[in-house]
């Protein structure tokens, strides 16, 4: 079984900040598999998707721990599920890459983002799958940046982004990883 985990903070206060492209690239790939967040548990949320489309079952999944603290959910859930880091994803946003403009990448570094960065550390490996959204650099300090609305210039491209992470998703469930990287970056 795969895992695939959008992060996020929960909340009103935090819907549509930068912060959250995972969790609304998460949300556009639920609806394109026409599938809720049915499941609560190990503090946060989850889908468990059979879908004749795709070779394998997967789990779509979002943390309520909040940014930093998202590897304790996607460590549980994994254990629960005895789900191989091989076999997860990870979607969050990314001030390196402009608005609008998506990478996958097979491992790494956080690249400074802490929700990646707390799943790094509790899972023990940085090979680990991801596509990061693209939120541009910070104009203001970086919490404000990454906790401030998307602007009204940017709107437009983060839509794109997602929609096409979104898209990425679907297409690494059916082709596989290599698949995604080579036609989404």
């Amino acid at each position: 079984m795969k895992l695939i985990v959008g992060l996020g903070n929960p909340g009103k206060e935090y819907e549509k900040t930068r912060h959250n492209m995972g969790f609304v690239v998460a949300d556009k790939f639920a609806d394109m598999c026409g599938v809720t967040f049915d499941k609560e548990k190990f503090n946060g949320t989850y889908a468990i998707v059979k879908n004749d489309a795709f070779d394998d079952d997967f789990i779509l999944a979002k943390p309520l721990t909040y940014m930093n603290n998202s590897g304790e959910f996607v460590q549980q859930l994994m254990h629960f599920y005895k789900i191989d880091p091989s076999d997860l994803v990870v979607v969050f946003d990314d001030m390196a890459l402009n608005p609008g403009v998506i990478r996958s990448r097979l491992n790494g570094s956080s690249g400074g983002q802490k929700g990646m960065q707390n799943i790094i550390d509790l899972l023990g490996t940085s090979e680990i799958k991801r596509i990061r959204v693209g939120i541009g650099k910070a104009r203001s300090s970086v919490i404000d940046w990454v906790l401030g609305k998307v602007g009204e210039e940017d709107i437009e491209n983060i839509e794109k982004a997602t929609d096409r992470a979104a898209k990425a998703l679907r297409d690494y469930l059916m082709h596989g990883f290599t698949y995604c990287m080579d036609h989404y970056n």
